[in-house]
């Protein structure tokens, strides 16, 4: 039986990581970095990505590609595979974590309901949903030629809950119609590849609850109010939950969505 620092080792992995130089996707990147794996960045800006990748290097030795695309851009997706295989001698790891998010600054996006336009209801399934869906698709090929292939999703608790919109009262935020379909999408997206991609793949879910970045005190006020563990959320929470699904210490599953939120869902 091998030990958990075994089980924990993703020394010679690749791990592909889409808004990888978000919050959330540096903290991931940081993750499986610190446990071995190779890691391509990707993200739409070349000088935070390489940066990025520079810094991860020079941290922890391991080999850190920059990979520039746009996840809205048809043709920007297509070249993701060719590069992959042009730059990688495997791929065992993809982590599907770019989105629009609650504070994206977009057009029709964080207004009152009838106000949201159809275009950025498009634009954010585009992103959300749909990249994710032609990434796996893309990628699935070289996951199955790995003994190691794993998908995760990053979904939210908005995409397994309805939103309380009593918290944001008074402050500029908001919760958008699309932010929450889409997430619900990628939730079951998750569980219709982890029954048709198995055994070879497996395929889960990380639903963040709300992470702490300065927002207006009211909200924070009122969103730790209804927290069990009695605070918003840290990227580093995110390090435990992507080294637990990367690595062999998840090798019996899938189809899962983890909720790392605090306990917001549990009342």
């Amino acid at each position: 039986m091998r030990s958990i620092k075994e089980l924990m080792d993703l020394s010679g992995r690749t791990v592909l990581i889409t808004g990888g130089v978000g919050f959330i996707g540096k903290a991931m990147v940081d993750s499986v970095a610190e446990l071995g794996a190779n890691v391509v960045i990707l993200d739409r800006d070349l000088t935070t990505i390489t940066d990025v990748a520079n810094s991860i290097t020079k941290k922890y030795g391991v080999k850190a590609i920059p990979l520039q695309i746009d996840l809205e851009e048809p043709e920007d997706l297509s070249k993701v595979k060719p590069f992959l295989e042009k730059h990688c001698e495997s791929l065992d790891i993809l982590i599907n974590n770019a989105a629009f998010v609650g504070t994206s600054n977009i057009e029709g996006w964080v207004t009152p309901f009838e106000q949201q336009s159809v275009e950025t209801w498009r634009r954010a399934l585009e992103v959300n949903l749909t990249a994710a869906f032609e990434l796996t698709q893309a990628c699935t090929e070289m996951l199955r030629n790995s003994s190691h292939g794993s998908v995760i999703n990053v979904a939210s608790t908005y995409g397994v809950v309805g939103p309380d919109m009593s918290l944001y009262e008074g402050t500029s935020m908001g919760n958008p119609a699309a932010y929450a379909a889409s997430k619900g999408g990628l939730i079951q997206l998750t569980r219709w590849l982890a029954t048709t991609l198995g055994p070879d793949i497996r395929v889960n879910a990380i639903s963040p609850g709300g992470i702490e970045r300065g927002q207006p005190e009211v909200f924070q006020q009122r969103y730790v109010a209804r927290t069990p563990l009695g605070r918003m959320g840290t990227e580093e929470d995110f390090k435990g939950i992507t080294a637990f699904l990367a690595s062999d210490l998840s090798s019996y599953v899938t189809g899962q969505n983890f909720l790392v939120d605090g306990g917001w869902t549990a009342w």
